[in-house]
């Protein structure tokens, strides 16, 4: 037995449990607690012999890009939001970590760089899902390591993405993670969120046979309602025993439809488990809201619990671990975490960390669940049982997050559960994962009263503990801001600079000395979702007046851009879009620029045009300065545009090209000598506010 940090208080024990309600119709994987013989008392009986499936655990899906800025963070803020991630007993004790492939290709919040550009190239070191990966099993040499595709390598097929150049891209990795790292990946995937091809999994199955690779297969990882049923698979594996064998897992995305999960008979009846391989609270449509204990927190508790009751999963992984990547990418604040101002090292553990942890810290993947100590609260809430392998300890996980009255339930130990002592945690508007009591069974027995909006683990193991670690206070993205690319190790990105479509790392410059940032993707990859030309941003999205300049060698054929402004740069806004919307400088391999305004379902505006000499293996230096609604161009020192427009009001910056590989060099960004509010100043002179004592026109 581990011997608890929590130090035990005798507290009169007041429990209360969240609910979904009770469900009119009863599914074939759904458990039920037993009745009780009392009006005014729910009996729940939690035998060690019980029976129920394999718990296969609870994780999070780092993908498009969605871990980004994490890498950046300093030391020691870094160590302790991976802490709060993956530390067993601290925070949210992941148990699973899924991983993106990456392709060079924009899969939400980003592109993930590829470990193979070419059929001959491989590189084990590139991005951050290695390190990830890495961290996390330092910190739980027990997690279960999964990973999926998003893309692919323009080269992989001849662009056709189920082939057997994709079979043995996604076996290389499996093989790099095992061979560089030490790492062993348990299961791996087919295409995010595509319809799947029977064909390309038997033959992915087959390579990694022949690889001699453990991993296992996870199929499909299908949406809901883009163009087939998502459960198609099984109906499939059904039929084809070639294919049944290439299947050790179905998963599906985003199974809840209008408040139910619609999971099918016929893949309850297949043998295999089902997990719901990625999820999120708000499930079923609605804006991506915070994870805090208000919103995210309080449906997660809920989702953990019914993905089992109502969908028969035996694992449920959310998108994503943290929310390391800007706020007007994507989704913002997918994360059970925030961490996306790597300069400050600030970084916020939400309630949706605490929502986790009281199944996490209290279970692991392996047990089982007990079917008779499984079911929903007659007020409002649903409980969900798990024994250990061993049949001696036990955990109950009761959430009565939709209940609006308090209400008792009758805890029973049977065969041959006799434990002392029985731990107690609580989560709730006033309390965060608080240890709140530890009780003695009379009898074998325990009577609880049930607070609604609450959850509660009752359990009879020890070690579980909150994180102490308290991260600094937000600070804006420091101005002025320069980077040389001197200073970032060859083939790696910059830090704060975040790729959206391409990959530009740090290279030895080809016509000057010292290092540049270089477009390095020339082949254009499979795609998962929307294909923009290839930037990469950083800055402050409060950003009003302030000039953004580098230095640039566009080769034959290419195009290198400049943006300022950026509102937004979310992919699916319109996914016909090449650029982010903005404010752009464009220059042409052949001397052609265009000053331009960008926003997502309106047509691209040219407000300024022209040409200027060009020369082949030329630099230029490109300025864009923004005064209110004045903006201006510069190239190499002379203003080639002047021009008032006020779309675009604020907002990040970006460098891009076309598929072609740009240089840039010597970026700078700094803040113009405008008027504006104090609030605006604050951010762009990286002051607090209380140093900000005017709003009347001020000089740097």
């Amino acid at each position: 037995m581990r011997k608890s940090r929590q130090t035990t208080r005798s507290l009169p024990l007041t429990l209360r449990l969240v609910s979904a309600g009770i469900f009119a119709s009863v599914l074939a994987a759904a458990c039920f607690g037993q009745s009780s013989s009392r009006a005014d008392e729910q009996l729940i009986i939690v035998d060690g012999s019980g029976t129920g499936p394999v718990f296969d655990g609870i994780g999070a899906v780092s993908a498009g890009a969605s871990s980004r800025l994490l890498i950046d963070y300093p030391e020691p803020e870094r160590s302790q939001i991976l802490d709060y991630l993956f530390k067993p007993d601290y925070g949210a004790a992941l148990q699973h970590l899924k991983v993106e492939i990456g392709s060079d290709v924009d899969s939400t919040d980003g592109s993930e760089p590829s470990l193979m550009r070419t059929p001959s190239d491989q590189d084990f070191h590139r991005g951050y899902e290695w390190w990830l990966m890495e961290q996390a099993h330092q910190r739980n040499p027990r997690i279960v390591l999964d990973s999926l595709a998003w893309g692919a390598p323009g080269w992989i097929g001849n662009g056709r993405f189920y082939s057997r150049d994709m079979a043995d891209y996604v076996a290389d990795f499996i093989e790099g993670a095992e061979k560089t790292y030490g790492l062993n990946i348990a299961y791996t995937g087919i295409w995010n969120e595509k319809v799947y091809n029977a064909a390309y999994v038997k033959e992915l199955h087959s390579v990694l046979i022949s690889d001699h690779l453990s991993t296992r297969i996870v199929c499909c990882d299908e949406y809901p309602g883009r163009g087939a049923d998502q459960w198609q698979i099984a109906y499939a594996i059904k039929k084809d025993p070639e294919l049944a064998r290439a299947v050790a897992v179905v998963s599906v995305h985003y199974p809840w439809t209008y408040n139910h999960v619609t999971t099918p008979e016929i893949a309850r009846t297949l043998g295999k488990p089902l997990w719901s391989s990625e999820d999120q609270p708000n499930s079923g449509g609605g804006p991506y809201v915070s994870r805090d204990w208000s919103y995210g927190g309080r449906l997660l508790a809920r989702l953990y619990n019914l993905n089992y009751l109502e969908g028969g999963f035996t694992a449920t992984e959310i998108w994503s671990p943290i929310t390391s990547y800007y706020n007007i990418l994507a989704a913002p604040g997918s994360g059970l975490m925030i961490a996306n101002t790597p300069w400050s090292g600030h970084y916020k553990v939400q309630g949706a960390i605490w929502a986790t942890a009281h199944t996490t810290q209290f279970t692991a993947p392996g047990w089982t669940f007990d079917n008779s100590a499984c079911g929903y609260l007659a007020k409002g809430g649903s409980f969900v049982t798990y024994l250990s392998p061993d049949r001696r300890q036990w955990s109950i996980v009761i959430e009565s997050i939709d209940a609006r009255l308090p209400q008792t339930v009758r805890i029973r130990l049977a065969g041959g559960l006799h434990p002392a002592v029985v731990h107690v945690w609580e989560t709730n508007g006033t309390k965060t994962f608080e240890h709140i009591a530890d009780l003695r069974p009379v009898h074998g027995a325990l009577t609880l009263t049930i607070d609604p909006e609450s959850l509660y683990t009752l359990t009879s193991t020890t070690g579980q503990g909150k994180g102490t670690a308290v991260p600094p206070s937000a600070a804006p993205f420091p101005l002025p801001y320069a980077d040389n690319f001197e200073s970032t190790a060859i083939g790696h990105s910059p830090k704060y600079l975040a790729d959206q479509d391409g990959a530009f790392e740090v290279r030895p410059c080809r016509n000057r000395a010292g290092n540049c940032l270089e477009q390095m993707i020339t082949i254009v990859p499979v795609p998962w979702g929307p294909l923009p030309d290839p930037f990469t941003l950083a800055g402050d999205e409060h950003w009003t007046d302030y000039s953004v300049s580098t230095d640039l060698e566009v080769p034959n054929a290419g195009v290198g851009t400049l943006f300022g402004r950026i509102d937004s740069a979310d992919v699916f806004e319109d996914g016909k879009a090449l650029y982010p919307a903005g404010y752009g400088l464009l220059l042409r391999s052949n001397g052609d620029w265009q000053l331009i305004s960008t926003a997502y379902h309106q047509a691209t505006r040219v407000l300024a045009q022209g040409e200027i000499p060009q020369q082949p293996n030329q630099w230029h230096h490109l300025e864009l300065r923004f005064d209110g609604s004045n903006i201006a161009a510069v190239i190499d020192g002379r203003t080639v545009a002047s021009t008032a427009d006020s779309v675009h009001t604020h907002g990040m910056f970006a460098l891009g090209s076309n598929w072609k590989r740009v240089e840039f060099d010597n970026l700078q960004v700094e803040p113009r000598r405008s008027s504006g509010s104090a609030e605006q100043k604050r951010q762009m002179a990286g002051l607090p506010s209380f140093l900000v004592l005017t709003a009347k026109r001020w000089s740097l």
